[in-house]
């Protein structure tokens, strides 16, 4: 397997392969990788004749500075994680220099309104970080093809607007929520749940499923009290937001409209830990 730092020797590569004829899948990281991201490496790499693995921890997307200096940098631990699916892999891990040189800050993007909703009322800033760091990747790596996890929707979601308003030449391929065997959905913050919470937390896509079951049925604003209540009585599990929303415009709503998809967006503080979940509706 292939550790690349510097982007002048990655895109020798990249042009190594093009110039063959190969289509190039991307799957971007921010290391720490688990489960769900290898089932992103294995569709990229049934999907492409290549792929870049990026794993970088983006300085310019952390609302949060002890985040950044919390965040996992487990690279031996990452590349041995990927080694068990192949060995036919480039991975790309560069400094912060090599990203950004001395001007290690955020773009300002306009995604029409989608960074202001649910996660970005939480965390300023942050998509511009999110939509800096994929834009430059996309630079670099120039991948046909590049795959994002939907357990991150509204990240997804500006990607995609992000790509459509810039013209980028990729295609996104959103993936399926991969989850624990007790349904907690996983993330690399899982590790850090103290027993009592990583035992509570499953709780959370429980809830998310019954409030699908009664979306049926019942009218939105029923459906977002009915859940608010059940996080209010929890001894563990402190609920920030939970919300319904069209999955086009990510508008919340507390009515439904016919001809309409919406997703359940939920984010749970789990002790220290903040963990975001979604399920769609219909």
């Amino acid at each position: 397997m292939k550790i690349i730092t510097e982007q002048s020797e990655l895109k020798k590569e990249i042009e190594r392969l093009k110039s063959q004829g190969k289509t190039l899948g991307l799957v971007p990281t921010m290391g720490a990788l688990h489960a769900g991201h290898l089932s992103l490496v294995k569709r990229a790499l049934d999907e492409n004749d290549a792929l870049v693995v990026s794993i970088f921890v983006n300085p310019t997307q952390f609302n949060n500075p002890d985040d950044l200096v919390k965040y996992p940098r487990t690279l031996e631990t990452d590349v041995a994680l990927l080694q068990t699916v192949s060995n036919d892999i480039l991975v790309y891990a560069p400094e912060v220099a090599d990203i950004y040189g001395e001007d290690v800050t955020a773009v300002a993007y306009d995604f029409d309104g989608l960074e202001h909703k649910m996660e970005g009322q939480f965390r300023p800033g942050h998509f511009d970080g999110v939509g800096t760091i994929v834009k430059r990747l996309f630079e670099i790596i120039t991948p046909n093809h590049a795959y994002f996890g939907e357990k991150d929707f509204q990240q997804l979601a500006i990607i995609k607007k992000m790509v459509d308003k810039h013209n980028v030449p990729v295609n996104i391929v959103p993936c399926e929520i991969l989850r624990e065997e007790n349904g907690l959905a996983m993330s690399s913050r899982n590790v850090r749940l103290k027993p009592e919470y990583a035992d509570a937390a499953p709780f959370i896509y429980q809830t998310l499923k019954t409030a699908k079951e009664k979306f049926g049925t019942e009218r939105a604003n029923i459906v977002i009290e009915w859940v608010e209540s059940q996080f209010k009585s929890h001894p563990l599990l402190e609920l920030e937001y939970f919300v319904i929303a069209d999955i086009e415009t990510l508008e919340t709503i507390a009515h439904k409209k016919e001809n309409t998809l919406y997703r359940a967006f939920v984010a749970v503080y789990a002790d220290d830990i903040r963990l975001i979940d979604n399920i769609a509706l219909n």
